[in-house]
């Protein structure tokens, strides 16, 4: 059988299926408030590479503990796209837009992704969007101004928006391309060989990197490392698990919770309480996105990886 083949068991939820379920709720929603904690002390770009270095050395030891191959020659140039993609970019421009948008905020605007996942399905391998996949974009897009309009100064919208919308166009390529990827590498090789080759793009940034380290207080530090080890590490690798036990359309459904936690993780951990506008606009993005993804399309292209 091929790394592509892991098979799905089933479709039932033991004890084991739903702690790795919680466990990558858990750790892919607070990534948001771990974000807002660690610009405290370093750069936008000086996080995602410390964070992807740290996380790439305890992939890479994994890998070898485990005689992990190497990916074929042939898939190298994608699977660097989607380390870009994914991990390098997603997480730079995440960082530039934290600096100004709440952690709860953030989460809620990233997580159009899906929305714009059926858009570009709809481009690139002509799946028909139903009359209700325009409503959904439409309710979608009315909640990210909400949220837009309750994280600026009155009316104004927050500059910090954009970055993380794009942040949102990053993850839509990202779970888009992964998809011919996944069919000859497990979840856990494929996340493997994408952060390692997101830690090496990001060295750009290895300049100044020392410095802010020595700097920075131990709480912004510990904040990355959060990143790396709980998110990156433990967080995918929970995932990875309950992509091999269960469909990715219903492992996904689960991923729908993340921005209702992100947003109690942020108000526990930062103080970040929402706005009642950003709590509307929270809700209008959730609702326009399951209609999409329930009512607007077919369901081929529900094998989505938000990442945090």
């Amino acid at each position: 059988m091929s790394p592509s083949a892991t098979a799905v068991s089933g479709t039932r939820i033991d004890a084991r299926v739903a702690l790795a379920i919680l466990v990558t709720i858990l750790a892919f929603s607070s990534a948001f408030a771990a974000g807002r904690a660690a610009l405290k002390g370093y750069s936008p770009e000086h996080i995602a590479l410390l964070r992807f270095l740290i996380a790439a050395a305890v992939l890479f030891v994994l890998g070898l503990l485990t005689r992990m191959p190497l990916p074929a020659r042939r898939d190298v140039p994608m699977l660097a796209a989607m380390g870009f993609a994914g991990f390098a970019f997603y997480n730079v421009v995440l960082n530039l837009g934290q600096r100004t948008v709440s952690a709860g905020a953030s989460s809620l605007i990233v997580n159009i992704s899906p929305v714009l996942v059926a858009l570009l399905a709809g481009y690139f391998f002509h799946e028909r969007l139903t009359r209700w996949a325009w409503i959904g974009f439409g309710i979608c897009f009315t909640g990210v101004a909400l949220i837009a309009t309750s994280t600026g100064q009155g009316l104004r919208f927050s500059p910090g928006v954009f970055p993380l919308l794009l942040a949102a166009c990053g993850l839509a390529i990202y779970s888009v391309g992964q998809k011919a990827l996944l069919k000859r590498y497990s979840p856990r090789q494929f996340i493997t060989y994408a952060i390692i080759s997101a830690a090496l793009m990001l060295l750009i940034f290895l300049p100044g990197l020392t410095d802010e380290v020595s700097t920075a207080s131990a709480e912004a530090t510990l904040s990355v490392v959060y990143l790396a080890i709980v998110t990156s590490v433990i967080g995918y690798g929970s995932w990875s698990y309950v992509l091999s036990r269960l469909p990715a359309s219903r492992a996904g459904s689960f991923l729908y919770f993340n921005p209702a936690v992100a947003t109690l993780v942020a108000w526990v951990w930062l103080g970040e309480a929402p706005a009642p506008l950003m709590l509307v606009g929270g809700a209008l993005v959730l609702a326009g996105v399951i209609v999409v993804n329930t009512r607007g399309r077919a369901p081929a292209l529900a094998d989505l990886t938000p990442d945090a």
